[in-house]
């Protein structure tokens, strides 16, 4: 009997033998796949790091740049603002100079018409119309203690009194040689008091009356940055494209080829 059931023993031990096989395979290919997602789920992740990482890097190197030609401008700003200075200064001082020159070399006549005169009969008087009307001959001295004043309270960071002292120069001394800067100051205290319209028509006078002056191109510049405060990006533009145009080699034009690729 027990030679008959033997053949019937090994054919359920190589049954079994096969299932465990076949359920041990298929047990190994499911654990091989859940391995593969996790390490796909985790290779995508550390690239979407990877890749966050980039872009923030490249937004502060943006950011870096930007900060370096503001730093730029506003150390060359600075370095005018002190020439301003010392120029008025010295304005003043040779004006002060020169008037006492003239009150030395006017001493002895005053001396001499002190002196008793023989009576002489009095002239006809003029015409009416002959009489020219006086003049107001401009104050050298008033000009550079109004600019200095002015240039003072910027310096001080006080940009309303600026703004005012600026404004007040522009309508007091009309012909100074100082009205190209005092426009350009006024234009920068009024932007940093964020009137961008009163900044924008400074900047604009600035530019328009006085293109052969050193700060024609900040002018622009400064112009385009007050209208890109008010919302008008096309005349911001305009204004960037008109300084790159016209004063391509300045330093504001650098900044506006910049400000153009954005």
């Amino acid at each position: 009997m027990f030679p008959r059931l033997l053949p019937a023993l090994m054919a359920s031990l190589f049954v079994g033998l096969a299932a465990g096989q076949a359920h041990a395979g298929l047990f190994d290919d499911e654990e091989a796949r859940l391995r593969i997602n996790e390490m796909r789920n985790e290779f995508n992740g550390r690239v979407g790091k990877l890749e966050a990482g980039a872009r923030a890097q490249l937004e502060l190197a943006d950011q870096i740049e930007l900060l370096k030609t503001e730093i730029a401008r506003l150390r060359g700003e600075n370095e005018v603002l002190s020439n301003d200075l010392a120029n008025a200064i010295k304005r003043q001082k040779d004006f002060y100079v020169d008037l006492d020159n003239r009150l030395r070399k006017l001493e002895p006549h005053a001396a001499a018409e002190a002196a008793p005169q023989p009576a002489a009969a009095a002239p006809a008087a003029a015409p009416a119309a002959a009489v020219a009307p006086p003049v107001t001959a401009a104050d050298p001295a008033a000009e550079s203690r109004d600019y200095e004043a002015a240039l003072t309270q910027l310096r001080g960071g006080k940009y309303k009194e600026a703004a005012t002292g600026f404004i007040g120069f522009t309508r007091r001394h009309p012909g100074s040689s100082f009205q190209p800067s005092a426009h350009f100051w006024a234009a920068s205290s009024l932007y940093q008091l964020k009137d961008n319209a009163g900044a924008a028509e400074y900047y604009a006078k600035v530019a328009n009356q006085w293109p052969d002056d050193n700060r024609a191109p900040d002018a622009l510049l400064g112009l385009a940055s007050a209208q890109q405060a008010q919302g008008d990006a096309k005349a911001a533009t305009r204004s960037l494209e008109r300084l790159v145009a016209k004063y391509p080699s300045s330093s504001a034009a650098q900044i506006a080829r910049q400000r153009l690729k954005k």
